[in-house]
Formats: structure tokens, sequence, C-alpha cells
């Protein structure tokens, strides 16, 4: 019965996360993957909904499918117990629809990012308009959970209950962790907005030819202007490129007489990205793949480079002349 249960409230978390990702897909938002872990699930939607109505159902599907299960079990409780009286199947059956009752109540708390908090923040941003300003004060909300419970938590374990307290301090720091992540990422999106890899690339790119060799690569080019990532040209037509990690692959002894067209790695679309594709997609690629450096291409002509440091580079400046125009403006007033 104990197997029978966890099965079932296996079942329970899927059908909550479906929840979500089928109201997604009826507002035009795919979900990429389903997760489930040791605090519960997430569907990872895409992209984040465009309306704040959109926002709210599709929060809001979760905790509804958790109510109806917790309904349903319940009933079918009532009707084992009429039809066989009490025994394990009905005390399953009662245990599965308290626990489906808990999860949507503490997914319901407004504090992100639980479902109550997006809720919240579906609200705030209908209200103000201003999605990064909505996720903050949500994601506060969520902070002040998440200290919350591991107050508690605390409490518990001096009062002897080693499991429990444990347990609630795991939470809220998942909880603390997610709520600032979330804040990161759409406070990412507020400032790079609309902007393209063309913007914001390296365009006065240093090549190499193919046909030199890799001492001249390592002291003209690597040493000489302290870069690690080399693309290979040959009369204006890109071929690929050259880095550290391929060189040393090469004994030492062999770079005199080996040359970058020996060794280059070709064009290819880990490597590779067109001057039209948004920031934040190169940030997803980033994180899919661990590649860190690109070029940006048209056709075999190539047209920059563009790398992680450079994005973050971006990121802090456009931080912080966000934060000296917030202090003028006050000043100002």
């Amino acid at each position: 019965m104990a197997v029978l249960a966890m099965l079932l409230f296996f079942a329970s978390l899927v059908g909550h996360e479906l929840a979500h990702a089928v109201t997604a897909r009826r507002f035009g938002v795919e979900t990429r993957h389903i997760t489930l872990f040791l605090f519960g699930g997430v569907a990872e939607l895409a992209q984040e909904p465009t309306k704040a109505v959109h926002e709210l159902w599709i929060a809001a599907a979760g905790p509804a499918m958790s109510f109806g299960l917790a309904f349903t079990f319940w009933t079918l409780a009532g009707a084992g117990a009429v039809l066989v009286g009490a025994g394990p199947v009905v005390a399953v059956l009662n245990y599965l629809a308290l626990i489906n009752l808990i999860l949507a109540l503490f997914n319901l708390l407004p504090a992100f990012p639980l479902d109550g908090g997006r809720i919240l923040r579906a609200w705030l941003w209908r209200r103000s308009g201003d999605m990064l300003a909505a996720t903050e004060t949500a994601a506060r909300a969520g902070t002040i959970l998440a200290y919350g419970l591991m107050g508690l938590g605390l409490l518990g374990l001096f009062q002897g209950a080693m499991v429990s307290g444990f347990w609630q301090i795991l939470i809220g720091v998942f909880v603390l962790a997610a709520a600032r992540s979330s804040v990161d990422a759409q406070r990412t999106k507020s400032l790079l907005g609309d902007r393209t890899v063309g913007q914001l690339m390296t365009a006065e790119t240093v090549i190499v030819d193919p046909k030199a060799t890799l001492s001249a690569l390592v002291n003209q080019v690597i040493l000489a202007k302290r870069i690690g990532f080399v693309p290979v040209v040959d009369a204006g037509v890109l071929l690929g490129h050259i880095d550290t990690g391929v060189l040393s692959s090469i004994d030492r002894e062999n770079w005199a007489n080996t040359t970058v067209g020996d060794i280059f790695v070709d064009l290819d679309p880990n490597n590779c990205v067109p001057p039209d594709l948004p920031v934040l997609e190169l940030f997803e690629r980033i994180a899919q793949t661990g590649q860190r450096k690109f070029m940006v291409v048209e056709g075999r002509r190539l047209l920059g480079v563009i790398t992680l440091s450079d994005l973050t580079r971006h990121l802090g400046l456009l931080a912080s002349l966000g934060k000296q125009a917030g202090t003028n403006t006050a000043a100002h007033v």
C-alpha cells in the first residue's frame, strides 16, 4: 500500500505540472520539459508569458488540478468506506486527498516562485505594466517565506524534531535560491530587451591565416593580443577557428612545422551564430552547450566574435547605467 501511495502521489505531481503545461500551450507557450525532484516538480516553459492574464491562468492551473485530485480521492475514499468499510485502501485514498490539498495550499502561498507568487506577480504586472518590478516584489515575498521556513526549521531542530526541522530548512533554502535566480533572470531579460548578437559583438576581430605556423600563432597572436580564441580566415572566407584547447593537443616541439590549417576546428552550428540572433537565445545556447565563444557569421563571411565575457560585461554596464539613472532621477526629484 505504501508503494501504491507513492506511485499515485508521483502521478499527482505529474498531473499538477501537466496542468501548467497544457494551460501554457493553450496560450501559445511551449513547455520544454517537466522535472520532478526532491521538493516537487517544475514545468520549464520555453519563454515567459507575454500577458499578465496568461501568467495568472498558467500559474493557477497547477493548484486547481491538485484541488481537483484532492476532491476526487476524498470522494473515492468516502465511497470505499461505505462499500467495504475502513481499510488500507481507504487510508491510502485519504492520505492522497490530504497530501494533494496540502500541495495546493502550499503552492498558493503568495511567495515567488511558488504558484501563488506567480499569481501575485501576474496581478502586480497587470496593475503596473512593469514585469520586472512585479517579479522583484513577488520575490521579496518569497524571500520572507524562505527565511520564515528556515527559522521554523531551526526552532524544530532545537526542539528535537530533526527530520521535519531539517526538511523545512531545505525547502526554505530552495525557495530562497529560486526567488533570487528568477529575479536575476528577469532583470537580465529586462536589461537586454530585444538586443541582437550583431549589436553586442566585437566587430574588429583578430584572425589568423591557415598557412601560419603554430609558433607564429602563439607569439604573434595569442601572447601578443592576449586572446585564446582566433577565427581562421583564408582570402576573406571563414574556415573555422583555433583556440588554446586545440593548440594544447600538439606537442610544443612540433609547433614550428605545424600550420593552423592542419588542426583548426571546422565551422559548425555549435560555434557559429547569425547576427540577428537575440542575445537572450544566445544565453540559452550557452547554458545548453557550455560553449562560451562564438563567431558571428553570414554565409562564410566573418562579421565578428561574441563571448560570454562580452555579454556579462555589457550586462554590468547596463546595470550600472540603470542605477545611475535611478540615482540621478531621485536626486533631481
